[in-house]
């Protein structure tokens, strides 16, 4: 039997983008889907019930809520999705396909930016490339994981930012990281609203302060929300 994937979604006020990614996503036939809502707004809870979409709710905070989410999980493998990102048709083929080789522990999707202009596309192949020779993957990426390693790790840290990259370096030390060519899209608003050499900067900064040890509780203040 093929591996079984539960696909867990967290969000916070996606009414503009819940339902396109849901519905892309059941077109993949996953095995299970599972949103956990952080404590929405906006109309993200009435559009997940008008899908009947299975979804729980958690204190707000991506690490906490992914959690909450895998505990619910029955899958042998755990995929976490961020609400505004939307996987290749060929997704879950190419987990299950990465997945046969045992020395794999998980991985990641190339990233694709849905927004127009050679400036995006080269942000999107740059965060792919950094990914394929570090070996750590952002969340837009579309993390997936062994279940029972997942569990060995005690899930993502449950901390205000860098919970994907934090988790991302964990698994890394425990095998190999499979680096798929197929590429996520993912929404590139938040270059567009704050611009994209600002978005890039800002993002590599809270990266190299959160690895020279500066607290992800201190970055959240200094840098507010960086979905």
């Amino acid at each position: 039997m093929p591996m079984r994937i539960s696909v867990i979604i967290p969000v916070l006020d996606e009414e503009m983008n819940i339902a396109k990614t849901v519905e892309t996503l059941r077109a993949l036939e996953p095995d299970e889907l599972i949103v956990v809502d952080g404590g929405s707004q906006d109309r993200t809870r009435e559009i997940c019930a008008s899908l009947e979409v299975p979804m729980v709710t958690s204190p707000r905070g991506r690490g906490g809520q992914m959690n909450a989410g895998a505990r619910l999980a029955s899958g042998e493998v755990l995929l976490f999705l961020h609400a505004d990102t939307r996987l290749p048709p060929s997704a879950l083929a190419d987990i299950r396909r990465a997945l046969e080789k045992p020395e794999i522990v998980g991985g990641r999707f190339d990233l694709e930016l849905d927004g127009t202009g050679w400036l995006l596309k080269m942000v999107g192949c740059m965060i792919s490339f950094r990914s394929r020779i570090t070996k750590v993957a952002t969340g837009d990426q579309a993390i997936f994981v062994r279940r029972a390693l997942f569990d060995d790790l005690k899930g993502f840290p449950e901390i205000p930012l860098m919970e994907d990259i934090a988790f991302a370096r964990a698994l890394k030390r425990r095998g190999k990281i499979a680096c798929l060519r197929s590429r996520v899209v993912t929404s590139a608003r938040r270059w567009q609203k704050e611009g994209v050499w600002r978005t890039v900067f800002k993002m590599w900064a809270l990266k190299a302060l959160y690895l020279m040890g500066v607290s992800p509780l201190r970055l959240k203040r200094y840098y507010g929300d960086a979905r």
